[in-house]
C-alpha cells in the first residue's frame, strides 16, 4: 500500500505509511492500517483523506545542488535540504540518488518513480560524472588505477572514465565517470588511492548535463531530456 501511494506521487513512503497508521487511508471503503496491505488499482478504491487516488501529473526537474544541503526530505537535526531551495513546487518529488551534504552538481528530482529507478540502477548503466578535486597531486599511475578499478570495502569498482583536467602546485582535478552508484564511492576511490576529495561536483548524468544553471537553482526537464535519459537506460 505505501508503496503504491508513493508511486502515484502524493508522497515518500515514509509519509504513506504515517497516513496509514493514522487512518487516512481506505480500500473500497474499508480502513487499512497495515503499509504491507496488497492493493490491486485496477480492481481496488484506494482513497487518501476520502479522495481517490490518483496518479500525479509527472515531474522532472534538475536542481544545481549547493553545498551545505542535505537530499533528505525532512532532517530532525533541523539542517538545509534541498526542498527548501523548491518551495513553489507542491508535489512530493523523489531525489534520483543522492548527494552528500559537502557535494554540489547536478541532482534530479521527480515523481515518476519509474524513471528514477532505470536512471539510478546499475543494472542500466546510466553514467555519472563528476568534476573532483584532490588534496594531493594525482598520478598517472593513480588515474591508471581509477580505469582498472579500484578494491573498497564493499568489493571491486567498475572501471571508470579517469581524465586529468589540470594541476595546481598542490592538488588534481580530475574529472571521473562512474556506471555504479554506491554510497559516497568516488569519495571512497580517491582515498583507496591515499589521497581526499576537497571537492566534488555532479556534472552529468548520461547526456544531461547542468550548463549555465546557477548553483541553488533549478529547471524542468524538456520532453527530450526526458526521452533522451529513458533511452539510454533502456539500451543498457
Amino acid at each position: 500500500m505505501d508503496r503504491v501511494i508513493s508511486k502515484a506521487g502524493l508522497g515518500s513512503r515514509t509519509d504513506a505509511r504515517k497516513w496509514i497508521g493514522a487512518g487516512r487511508v481506505r480500500v473500497n471503503g474499508r480502513l487499512i492500517q497495515t503499509p504491507d496491505h496488497w492493493v490491486d488499482l485496477e480492481r481496488d478504491k484506494v482513497t487518501v483523506d476520502g479522495r481517490p487516488l490518483r496518479e500525479q501529473e509527472k515531474i522532472y526537474l534538475l536542481l544545481y545542488k549547493p553545498k551545505g544541503y542535505i537530499t533528505t526530505y525532512k532532517d530532525p537535526d533541523g539542517r538545509p535540504t534541498v526542498y527548501d531551495l523548491i518551495p513553489e513546487v507542491k508535489q512530493f518529488l523523489g531525489t534520483v540518488g543522492r548527494l552528500d551534504q559537502d557535494s554540489t552538481g547536478l541532482l534530479l528530482l521527480t515523481n515518476d518513480t519509474r524513471f528514477a529507478e532505470r536512471v539510478m540502477s546499475p543494472d542500466h548503466k546510466v553514467s555519472k560524472t563528476y568534476l573532483v578535486k584532490t588534496s594531493t597531486l594525482v598520478t598517472d599511475e593513480q588515474l591508471d588505477q581509477l580505469r582498472r578499478g579500484i578494491e573498497l570495502t564493499d568489493g571491486m569498482t567498475k572501471p571508470a572514465i579517469a581524465e586529468r583536467v589540470r594541476d595546481s602546485e598542490k592538488y588534481s582535478f580530475v574529472e571521473i565517470t562512474i556506471e555504479e552508484g554506491r554510497n559516497r564511492q568516488v569519495r571512497r576511490m580517491i582515498e583507496a588511492l591515499g589521497s581526499k576529495v576537497l571537492k566534488l561536483v555532479r556534472t552529468k548524468i548520461g547526456s544531461l548535463e547542468i550548463g549555465d544553471l546557477q548553483i541553488g537553482k533549478h529547471r524542468m526537464l524538456t520532453d527530450q531530456e526526458v526521452r533522451d535519459l529513458s533511452k539510454t537506460s533502456a539500451r543498457r
